[in-house]
Formats: C-alpha cells, sequence, structure tokens
C-alpha cells in the first residue's frame, strides 16, 4: 500500500548542505552566515565554492540576525544557520524586531531540532521553536520531511521574498520523498487516498504515518496521509477536505503540543468543521539523553503510537 519506497537514509541537514549549494551556483544574491557550526549545518561544500559569501559569525547568535538582517537590507539573501535551540530560543528578541516586525529577506537555517537530536540532551533538543516562529507575524514555517524534501524546501525559502525559519535535524533518517516531486509552499502534500481518518504529520514523522498508514491498511482501515512541510501559512484547504471526507484526524510530531502542529490544526478544524483529533507530539515536557529512536519511543512518538491515536479516534466518530 505504500506507494513510497525507502530510497535510502540520509540526514536532514545535508539536504539543507546541498540547498544551499545548489543555491550558491544559481543565485550570486544567496550569502550564508554560521555561528560556529557550519559543519554541523553542512555548510562546508558552499563555503569551499563561495568563500567570499561566507560570514562566520562566532558564537554569536543575536549578532548573527542583525548581520543577516543587514545583508538582506542591502539586497542579499541571507541563510542564518545554527542549532535550533540557538536559532530561535536564544535570539528571539531579534529574529521578533529586526526580521519578523521589519519584513526582512532573512532565512533561518535550524538544524538539530527535536528529540532526534538524541545524546545533546534536554537544553539543546528544543520541542517550541515551530510555536515561537509560527506566532510571528511575516514569518513562514517550513519542516521538510527528509534529504530530497530539505533540499527543496531550501530552494523554495530563497525564492519567497520575507522571512523564513527552515527546521531539519540531525540523525539519518529515511529518504522516500522523489527528487522531482512538486514542493510548494503553503500547499500540503498528500501522500496516501483514505477514507477513514487523516495523518497530517511535518518532519521526521512522516514517514512513521506512512508507516502507520500501511499497517492500518492491512486492517482494513483506509487512512490519508498528508505531508504538512508548510506548518505557515497552513493549507487549511486540505486540512478542511480531510475533515469532511474521513471525519477524523491524527497530527503527528516532534515538538511541543502546546503550539504546535496539532494546535494549527486543530484551530482551523473546531472554527469550520468540528470533528475527533487526537495529537502525537510531546506533552508538556524537557527532552533528555538518549539515543533518538529510543527518545522517540520513550515520548510516544514511534508509529505504533500514531497507529493507536488512529484507532482511539476512529472509536471516537464512531461513537
Amino acid at each position: 500500500m505504500n506507494n513510497y519506497p525507502l530510497l535510502g537514509n540520509k540526514d536532514t541537514r545535508s539536504g539543507f548542505g546541498e540547498g544551499l549549494l545548489r543555491l550558491g551556483r544559481t543565485n550570486p544574491r544567496v550569502v550564508a552566515l554560521c555561528a560556529d557550526l557550519k559543519g554541523s549545518l553542512k555548510m562546508d561544500a558552499f563555503i569551499k565554492e563561495h568563500p567570499e559569501r561566507y560570514i562566520e559569525c562566532g558564537i554569536a547568535e543575536a549578532n548573527m540576525i542583525g548581520v543577516a538582517a543587514g545583508l538582506a537590507t542591502a539586497g542579499y539573501i541571507p541563510f542564518a544557520g545554527t542549532f535550533a535551540a540557538f536559532a530561535t530560543g536564544r535570539v528571539y528578541d531579534q529574529i521578533r524586531q529586526v526580521v519578523a516586525y521589519s519584513d526582512k529577506n532573512v532565512k533561518i537555517a535550524a538544524s538539530h531540532a527535536g528529540l532526534t537530536l538524541g545524546e545533546d540532551g534536554a537544553t539543546h533538543q528544543i520541542l517550541e521553536d515551530v510555536g515561537m516562529m509560527r506566532m510571528l507575524p511575516n514569518m513562514t514555517v517550513l519542516v521538510p520531511c527528509d534529504y530530497n524534501q530539505t533540499i527543496q524546501a531550501t530552494l523554495a525559502a530563497a525564492a519567497l521574498d520575507g522571512p523564513v525559519y527552515l527546521r531539519f535535524g540531525r540523525p539519518s533518517v529515511p529518504i522516500f520523498i522523489p527528487e522531482d516531486m512538486k514542493f510548494e509552499i503553503g500547499k500540503a502534500q498528500q501522500l496516501t487516498e483514505g477514507t477513514d481518518v487523516t495523518i497530517v504529520a511535518m518532519g521526521h514523522l512522516v514517514w512513521s504515518a506512512l508507516e502507520a498508514a500501511h499497517a492500518l491498511h492491512e486492517e482494513g482501515i483506509s487512512v490519508r496521509v498528508l505531508n504538512m512541510h508548510t506548518v505557515k501559512p497552513l493549507d487549511s484547504a486540505a486540512i478542511l477536505a480531510a475533515a469532511h471526507e474521513t471525519g477524523a484526524i491524527v497530527t503527528a510530531e516532534e515538538h511541543m503540543l502546546n503550539g504546535g502542529l496539532g494546535e494549527a490544526v486543530s484551530s482551523v478544524v473546531s472554527l469550520n468543521k468540528p470533528v475527533p483529533i487526537e495529537f502525537v507530539g510531546v506533552n508538556d515536557q524537557f527532552g533528555q539523553s538518549g539515543l533518538p529512536m529510543q527518545l522517540m519511543e520513550e515520548y510516544h512518538l514511534s508509529t505504533k503510537d500514531i497507529i493507536a491515536a488512529c484507532h482511539k479516534v476512529i472509536q471516537r466518530k464512531l461513537s
């Protein structure tokens, strides 16, 4: 039933690095900035080819955002990269004032997001970043699901005139999105047809959603899977079509439930077409040090948790 076979495994941060390299070769206005983490963000290939378009800001993230805003004012397209915990929590005031409020054409490249950062522990495993960014006026929020889609999202971010928050991760994860699959900011991708329940997922949990859909198909349950790679602007039309046509929704995200994808989806549904919704995400907790997949199990973000949420929401629909 799964029409998206495994094409390999690779980290999404490498997708960002490849996307940035392609931009460097095609758009002379693209510049890169980093806060002493260029290797971790896979910027090395871009820097090797275009050293004159790279600025090492050191461990000074607030200054990096200010420099990026200045470069945007001068007509450049800056990609300012660091770990997601530092790209948001440490510099929120600067992002709010000199990027979002000023509507500057700055791209915030946020790596090592979520629980799958793993052993670095709670201080670095930011789970609030999508909520923080989607609350800011003018900000576009992108959460691609695999290596290929992160390349596409990076290219799309550069083409969009305005602030963008681009979230990606550290671990090697399945590649399943075809290289030529259309990527459009603000338009969800319907990966499977389904009439009984819809799973709306973002980031690393899109593959888990497909695995859940396959398992449920074996039980005779028809599952629609929406890859919500853009959390803002949200594809309300796709969500409402799912609500009308399947009557039950499960959201899945490697993020805090507070302020995340689930709340965004439930807001659209409650205002327009109330249907039962179940949420798979981190429930008001900080992370902890551990292996990425162990943490996903511990915090109930696994395929089996998505399956259980689908069973529960279908029962609510039928009751």
